[in-house]
């Protein structure tokens, strides 16, 4: 099968590849670039730990062919921390609050939150369940995932933490 030539920024750094035009972008991130953080989970979009940022949008990447990435700004779990090694405040929080167990889904859900604190820089517990409705966990009751991610908004804010409800 012929090849097609992609080129794309992901985690801030230009990348250029021979892709098949039927290599899901997941495959591409995974196979070529080496970008283990996102998950194949379901490869229907149905659980998200595929979950990249790709030009501002939270996308399931087990949908979408690298073809399509063509010139795309795409974030990765490998792309949250800062350059020195410094957690980002989403990753940290994960940490500090206990929202992971096996962590299967948490790169995918770390990116997603990422997104939605861009979008909502300090969401209710229920802005945050609702935006993270895509993202499934198979381990938790998402109450550790929300007060990470209430964590980080307040980290990244300034705001004071609000309290999810037991």
């Amino acid at each position: 099968m012929a090849k097609t030539h992609v080129k794309m920024n992901v985690n801030g750094r230009e990348v250029e590849s021979l892709v098949e035009p039927r290599t899901l972008l997941i495959h591409h991130l995974r196979e070529n670039l080496n970008l283990t953080g996102p998950h194949i989970g379901c490869d229907t979009t149905h659980c998200g730990a595929c979950t990249v940022d790709m030009n501002g949008k939270s996308v399931k990447s087990c949908t979408v062919f690298a073809v399509q990435a063509d010139g795309a700004m795409i974030t990765t779990i490998e792309g949250m921390a800062a350059p020195d090694g410094t957690l980002h405040a989403l990753q940290e929080g994960f940490r500090m609050m206990h929202g992971l167990q096996c962590g299967f889904c948490t790169p995918g859900m770390i990116v997603r939150a990422h997104r939605l604190l861009q979008e909502i820089p300090n969401p209710t517990e229920e802005e945050i369940r609702f935006g993270i409705a895509g993202n499934l966990c198979r381990c938790t009751g998402y109450q550790n995932i929300v007060k990470a991610i209430q964590y980080a908004a307040a980290k990244l804010s300034g705001a004071p933490m609000q309290e999810a409800a037991e």
